[in-house]
């Protein structure tokens, strides 16, 4: 085995990171002990921390595309990945390299066994915490002017909440991690709410009012300063013509003007759906902050950097080719993400037969999902990934008992997508969605672009 290989697998015998005790995922002071003894590599550069439901991924791609645009030399922490786990952590658009993984893990995982011997440890810090130190390792080693990074899961007591941001920003919030965060969206909202700095900056957007009141709370408690994101979210229905406009490359593009820093740009996104304009709006009122605070932002650099954004898995279409179908791969796991690909796939194929490809994790609110999106399809495909938190078909199929759709079954994603490619309606449209997982391992076995 090569050094990357022996990493990864050392990484993933510590468990999944979800399927760890609360206890041992959420110590921070834990998390500063192994950092400390790294020599603090969090403190080596600025950043910004995302947290939310949905949208956090997205907001953090297109903010580092703005800052990569302007000129700063940009890290980018996100999680989970499609395929490997080295999509992660990236500078400038480009992912950690094999050797540079090995190498700097290695660093990590000798300092992380050394200090549980001298007991200033308890125990191995856990896949997150370990992958999280080894991004902030590899930022300081290569000297990033920024670094944006999305919190894990939560925010409070995330592994990353232990950087002090610039600023920190918080997109939208709804129930999905509950057996971790809490059971309303209130108790959800405090824990994102976490990663607010006393006299600190906050962008944020109005949502849900249980998340409201809360995030409005804390930030009046400990004095931080709100930036409202509203003037960045254009008032046009993504359906309208404007949105369903295209590039010069025919990728579909979000396309409107916008007031930015006293100047007019045209935002051209590929990320599609009126979800997405928000976390746009999110990243550009991020950007704008940041350029008071001395960063080399411009109006030109954020019109640039929403244009360069790639943030895959999203709404992502593989046009038809070749006798095979159109493919949409999107990655919505819970009750808001499903919203809004039904949305959006209302406004993108109105008058396209639909067949999904639906795989999901055991712990998911698979029947409120099934109910939302699968009345929309001509078909429906039931899977598993490879992972042991999957739902099988099976389950799958008896969760949503109450959708009067017909289930098929596939084993795994390979006999999903070879069975949606049979007895097809023309000019059907197969979305592949309900996990990362699911989405990863079509997206590789289909050669989208990753």
């Amino acid at each position: 085995m090569s050094s990357y290989e022996i990493a990864i697998a050392r990484m993933y015998a510590l468990g999944h990171e979800l399927a760890q005790t609360p206890s041992h995922k959420f110590d921070l002071a834990h998390m500063r002990v192994l950092l400390a003894a790294l020599d603090n590599p969090e403190r080596h550069f600025p950043s910004v921390l995302i947290a939310g439901t949905n949208g956090k991924g997205s907001t953090a791609s297109t903010l580092a595309s703005i800052l990569r645009v302007s000129g700063l030399r940009t890290g980018l922490y996100t999680s989970p990945h499609l395929v490997r786990i080295n999509e992660r952590i990236q500078i400038d658009g480009e992912q950690i390299s094999d050797s540079d993984f090995a190498l700097v893990h290695d660093l990590v995982d000798r300092t992380a066994d050394r200090l549980v011997g001298e007991g200033e440890l308890p125990w191995h810090p856990s896949f997150f915490e370990m992958l999280t130190a080894i991004a902030f390792e590899y930022f300081s080693r290569r000297k990033v002017g920024i670094a944006v990074l999305e919190v894990g899961m939560g925010g409070r007591l995330d592994a990353t909440n232990v950087v002090e941001p610039r600023l920190s920003v918080i997109t939208d919030i709804s129930l999905d991690h509950q057996k971790f965060l809490g059971d309303t969206v209130a108790e959800i909202a405090a824990e994102k709410a976490g990663i607010i700095r006393p006299g600190g900056v906050v962008v944020t957007l109005p949502q849900q009012p249980q998340a409201n009141d809360v995030i409005g709370n804390t930030i009046l408690d400990l004095g931080a300063r709100a930036v409202n994101a509203v003037p960045y979210v254009p008032p046009v229905s993504p359906a309208s013509s404007e949105y369903r406009a295209a590039s010069s490359d025919t990728t579909p593009v979000s396309r409107y003007p916008l007031q930015v820093m006293g100047e007019q740009i045209m935002v051209e996104s590929r990320l599609l759906g009126r979800h997405q304009l928000r976390n746009v709006a999110l990243a550009i009122a991020a950007a704008e902050e940041l350029g008071r605070q001395g960063f080399p932002v411009t109006a030109a650099s954020i019109e640039q950097g929403i244009g360069q954004t790639h943030w895959p898995g999203r709404f992502q279409a593989l046009p038809a080719t070749g006798g095979a179908p159109e493919y949409v791969f999107d990655v919505a796991h819970n009750p808001a993400g499903v919203w809004a690909l039904r949305s959006t796939l209302s406004a993108s194929y109105p008058d396209r037969p639909l067949t999904f490809i639906f795989g999901a994790m055991r712990d998911k609110a698979i029947a409120e999902m099934a109910e939302i999106l699968f009345p929309l399809a001509e078909r429906v495909i039931a899977t598993r990934a490879d992972n042991p938190r999957s739902a099988s078909p099976e389950e799958i199929r008896v969760a949503a008992s109450r959708v009067s759709n017909p289930i098929e079954e596939a084993a795994d994603v390979a006999a999903a997508i070879k069975l949606a490619q049979t007895s097809t309606l023309p000019d059907t449209v197969v979305v592949i969605t309900g996990s990362i997982y699911i989405v990863g391992e079509a997206m590789r076995r289909l050669g989208a672009r990753i």
